[in-house]
């Protein structure tokens, strides 16, 4: 054996749109479900400047591979002079692998070059975890291999199994796999450290929420099932493609402590495994372990392999059950943290992270999480409650729904927004707690806030859909 071989690559996603122009959300939502949008042929500018992006890509020797629309957007229009308006497209630029670090520093190089390319030519782009409300969210799904490169030369991928038509994956393969599982608590903080990735994390539009794997039907069939954490992707008939494909991530996660974390938690599972002295079998077995059934590395009260889409199959009780409760919040994550002190040395191996930099990144997030809540979060939702008004009146022969959804609204409202002399509302409740340095109230109120916002959000648009 002549090296270690790591690898890593990022899919990344944005959404590109006219600036000051903007789609009606029920138009958006519709195509979505329709899946009118769906990883059709790109047109007009955005086809240009997507042709240019690739050629600079492969000027800079970054070897794109894919570039294509995504899941969301809607149909372009023309105006009178022909010139193309209201562009909302989702897009995916994929390029190819590389070493860990130079994936990272890729992964930022590329983002700059898209931007300047679409402002270029008058278009806007916007990598947020989640742009718009109720529309499906960017992701960028992080890949990673491992392989040996041989004095001969030959490379060696060591998650590949002797045999594919036998087994999923190597024993070194069913090790990482079940490393990440197992220590994700402490790696979701680094994966989702914003209020606007968990904007993006919510059951529905596939997200990867539930700490769970798929293998695949059987050994032919690749698996196909978009709703768990970590994907597994092998073709039983090139052993070199095998890798792993963590599905949490977002444009704005630091991809430099994610490839770390999750490094740092495959090498944990590789050497518990090995130490065990466990083939194939034995940890095909125990990453498909029921709920209660004792394992060797793997924890008892949990399960960690479904082939069936956890979200249509499983109900929110049970899904918090087999796969553990997932956090709602940057607070309820970062907290994880400290709640998880023995899973915490996984990363601190070798010292590839210390006290200082967990200390650090934990004290950053919590910063930004309180102070966005409070100075953008909190002032946004009241610009936007303050343009739900009264549409009704008794000349517009309004019905008894129109009053009472409009009653509801009033109410929602004011429970959010409006204070009295006895009672305070939520944005207010929030920012005391705050500066009392309650952020375990603070957490709970946001959860309480985001829900009582997308009702009264879709309340709004039934009451304004049935008035004249």
């Amino acid at each position: 054996m002549d090296e270690i071989l790591l690898t890593a690559a990022t899919e990344l996603e944005m959404w590109v749109k006219t600036p000051e122009q903007s789609a009606d959300f029920e138009e958006l939502h519709t195509s979505q479900v329709l899946k009118e949008q769906y990883w059709k042929r790109t047109m007009g500018t955005v086809r240009t400047v997507l042709e240019k992006i690739m050629d600079l890509l492969e000027c800079y020797d970054l070897k794109p591979e894919m570039a294509h629309k995504e899941v969301g957007g809607i149909t372009n229009k023309i105006d009178a002079k022909g010139r193309i308006t209201h562009v909302m497209e989702q897009l995916e630029i994929d390029w190819r692998f590389s070493s860990p670090l130079q994936a990272a520093d890729n992964e930022i190089f590329i983002k700059e070059l898209i931007e300047d390319q679409f402002r270029h030519h008058g278009l806007e782009v916007l990598f947020k975890a989640k742009p718009i409300e109720g529309v499906a969210g960017n992701g960028e799904h992080t890949h990673f291999g491992l392989a040996v490169k041989l004095k001969d030369n030959k490379k060696v991928n060591l998650f590949s199994p002797f045999d594919m038509k036998k087994d999923y994956l190597s024993e070194i393969g069913y090790g990482a796999v079940m490393g990440i599982l197992k220590n994700y608590e402490v790696i979701n903080p680094i994966v989702s450290a914003t209020n606007d990735a968990f904007n993006r994390l919510k059951p529905g539009f596939e997200a990867p929420v539930c700490i769970v794997t798929s293998l695949g039907g059987t050994k032919e069939s690749p698996s196909r099932n978009r709703s768990v954490l970590l994907g597994v992707i092998r073709d039983i008939d090139n052993k070199n493609s095998t890798r792993f494909e963590l599905r949490s991530p977002n444009p704005y996660s630091n991809t430099y402590l994610v490839i770390a974390s999750c490094y740092q938690g495959m090498l944990d599972g590789i050497m518990s495994v090995i130490s065990a002295g466990m083939d194939c079998q034995m940890l095909e077995k125990e990453i498909s372990k029921k709920y209660g059934e004792e394992a060797v590395y793997l924890e008892k009260f949990r399960e960690y392999r479904s082939e069936k889409d956890v979200f249509e199959y499983y109900s929110q009780e049970e899904r918090d059950k087999l796969y553990g409760k997932a956090p709602s919040t940057v607070w309820e994550n970062i907290s994880a943290f400290a709640s998880n002190e023995i899973k915490q040395q996984v990363l601190k191996k070798g010292d590839v992270f210390t006290d200082e930099l967990i200390n650090s990144f934990r004290v950053s997030t919590t910063e930004k999480w309180k102070n966005e809540l409070q100075g953008r979060i909190i002032h946004d939702n009241i610009m936007l409650l303050k343009t739900f008004v009264k549409l009704h009146n008794e000349s517009d022969h309004a019905t008894d729904l129109d009053v009472v959804n409009w009653e509801r609204i009033v109410y929602l409202k004011t429970k959010l927004m409006k204070d009295s002399m006895a009672k305070k509302c939520i944005f207010t409740k929030i920012k005391t707690a705050i500066s009392q340095g309650d952020y375990d109230s603070a957490s709970d109120l946001q959860i309480q806030m985001n829900e009582k916002m997308s009702e009264i959000r879709a309340l709004y648009i039934e009451y304004k859909n049935n008035i004249f």
